[in-house]
């Protein structure tokens, strides 16, 4: 990871980019992080790559509940050289939830991105196959989302198949 004063020298360097892009930076436990708004995130994306961060080992959903912006969207950048990380993050509302999609700059990001619009309902716009990769394509609502109702359907066993008569209709 880098240092405090690396991580702002690189935020430093994406404020130079665009001055409104950066929004905080945080450096905790180890981590360091940059949080960006929405608009910015493929030119930020683009700048730490010519940093030396060329590999995206995750990207991933967070639902912020209840805060607002809500939900957010997490990209883990690597240098594989220098064996170093560095977070880029990004906050969405739910009555809005739309970023655009890196699927053209990280082919990794294709089934990441799908995942996250799957559980957490974020739209990543321009992605080549914007659809519900773990869920059922009728299913609705979100359940990753912490207001998601808790519960579910009974899973059947055969011990508990006499309970539930008829299961099959």
């Amino acid at each position: 990871m880098p240092d405090a004063t690396g991580l702002e020298l690189l935020a430093g360097d994406l404020r130079d980019l665009r001055s409104d892009g950066v929004l905080d930076t945080v450096h905790h436990r180890g981590q360091a992080t940059i949080v960006v708004e929405p608009a910015f995130i493929r030119d930020a994306l683009e700048h730490v790559v010519g940093k030396g961060y060329t590999f995206l080992a995750s990207l991933h959903g967070v639902d912020y509940f209840p805060e607002e912006p809500r939900l957010g969207v997490h990209y883990e950048m690597l240098d594989m050289r220098a064996v170093d990380r560095v977070r880029l993050k990004l906050r969405v509302s739910t009555e809005e939830p739309r970023v655009a999609s890196v699927v053209d700059m990280f082919p990794t990001a294709d089934h990441q991105e799908r995942e996250v619009y799957d559980m957490f309902g974020v739209v990543f716009d321009g992605h080549p196959d914007m659809r519900r990769i773990l869920m059922p394509e009728d299913y609705e609502g979100y359940p990753q989302r912490r207001d998601f109702p808790i519960g579910g359907e009974p899973v059947l066993f055969t011990h508990n198949e006499p309970r539930m008569p008829a299961w099959w209709k």
